[in-house]
C-alpha cells in the first residue's frame, strides 16, 4: 500500500528498552477533498530513511498495516493498529539539479547536414 501527501511533521528518532528498539514518526497530509493527517512510523534501520526529508516535501510512502492484540492486567483484551513505512520517495521534480547542467535550446545546436564528404573517414585510429 502507499500514501501520498505533503510532510507536515518529522519527529526525532526515539529509542526504547534495553535492546535499543528505534522508532521515528512522520505525519503526512493527504491532498484530497478532505485532507487527512496520517501518522506513519519507521522502525529500526528504516528510521534513517527520513534523514534526507524536510517538512513541506511531497512524498510517496510505501506502508504495511500492522495490528496486535494486548491483554491488560484486568484481563481486558485491546487491539492496536499501526501504519509502518518501509520506503519513502520524493515526488517533487528536481528544479535544476546542481550536478546536471541545463540543456540549451534546440536553436543553439548547429545542423549536421553540412558535413564535408572528404571528412567522412577522419577517425583518429
Amino acid at each position: 500500500m502507499e500514501i501520498q501527501g505533503k510532510i507536515k511533521l518529522i519527529d526525532e528518532t526515539k529509542t526504547f528498552g534495553n535492546n535499543g528498539f528505534r522508532k521515528r514518526e512522520v505525519v503526512v497530509t493527504t491532498e484530497e477533498q478532505y485532507p487527512q493527517h496520517i501518522l506513519v512510523e519507521f522502525v529500526q534501520d528504516k528510521c534513517d530513511l527520513l534523514n534526507s526529508y524536510q517538512v513541506g516535501q511531497d512524498v510517496k510512502i510505501s506502508i504495511n498495516l500492522r495490528g496486535r492484540e494486548w491483554t491488560n492486567p484486568q484481563g481486558e483484551v485491546k487491539y492496536f493498529n499501526a501504519i509502518q513505512g518501509w520506503r519513502i520517495e520524493n515526488l517533487q521534480v528536481a528544479e535544476g539539479s546542481p550536478n546536471i547542467p541545463p540543456v540549451p535550446p534546440m536553436d543553439a545546436f548547429e545542423p549536421a547536414d553540412n558535413i564535408n564528404d572528404e571528412d567522412h573517414d577522419d577517425l583518429p585510429f
